[in-house]
């Protein structure tokens, strides 16, 4: 079976703004691939701690109750430091979104080497909502983004919520926009879309299941 690295956010505060990993993108894919037979590696930009953002367990974003008690479990605990790490121990490579990726994983240098590195070997690189900006910002040896010219998905503009808009980076769309062609489809209840044989992308939570769906397909 294959050897999975998820990586997670650390967290971020900015202002009166917290934000973290999006618990559904988080232990979606998770339990696919570990009920699957996978095996599954947590980490992070920094090691340590993950921090989920507190947004993805409220009532409304968690009506059944699932990322709350997912995360007793406490997977977001004890995570490897990226700069640790190198893809030749792993299978596959999967970003969890939320807002959190967009301030440390997705300018990490040491994201950007792994992804670069299961690339050359032919590995599964996935990234979920907020988080194909890690792959905008990965550059190969020509200086272009690993998905220039590519179909990718990730969180569109037009389901930003207008509150926290003051406090991001940059809009993911437009950065994937830059590169690639980016897909939103938003009358598709999930969207994952593969730019290539190695690399997908999700657009949103709802979307967690077809990203788990596409791995387990592959990962075999």
């Amino acid at each position: 079976m294959a050897h999975v690295l998820m990586v997670i956010s650390n967290g971020i505060q900015v202002k009166s703004y917290r934000t973290g990993y999006w618990s559904e993108e988080f232990h979606v894919p998770l339990n696919r691939l570990e009920e699957a037979g996978h095996k599954v590696t947590i980490a992070s930009p920094k090691g340590g701690d993950g921090t989920v953002d507190q947004f993805s367990l409220i009532d409304e974003m968690d009506p059944k109750g699932e990322s709350k008690e997912f995360e007793k479990l406490g997977r977001w605990k004890d995570t490897l430091r990226l700069a640790d790490l190198s893809a030749a121990d792993y299978d596959a490579i999967v970003f969890v979104g939320g807002h959190g990726p967009m301030f440390d994983v997705s300018y990490d240098p040491h994201a950007h080497r792994l992804i670069n590195e299961m690339y050359d070997k032919g590995g599964i690189i996935g990234a979920e909502c907020h988080a194909p900006s890690v792959l905008a910002f990965t550059y190969r040896e020509d200086g272009k983004s690993i998905i220039a010219g590519k179909k990718v998905t990730a969180y569109p503009d037009a389901y930003e919520p207008k509150e926290v808009l003051e406090f991001l980076p940059y809009s993911v769309e437009q950065e994937l926009a830059k590169v690639g062609e980016y897909i939103s489809d938003l009358d598709t209840k999930q969207l994952a879309i593969w730019a290539d044989s190695q690399i997908v992308t999700s657009r949103d939570p709802a979307s967690s299941e077809a990203m788990a769906n596409e791995l387990l397909k592959v990962l075999k």
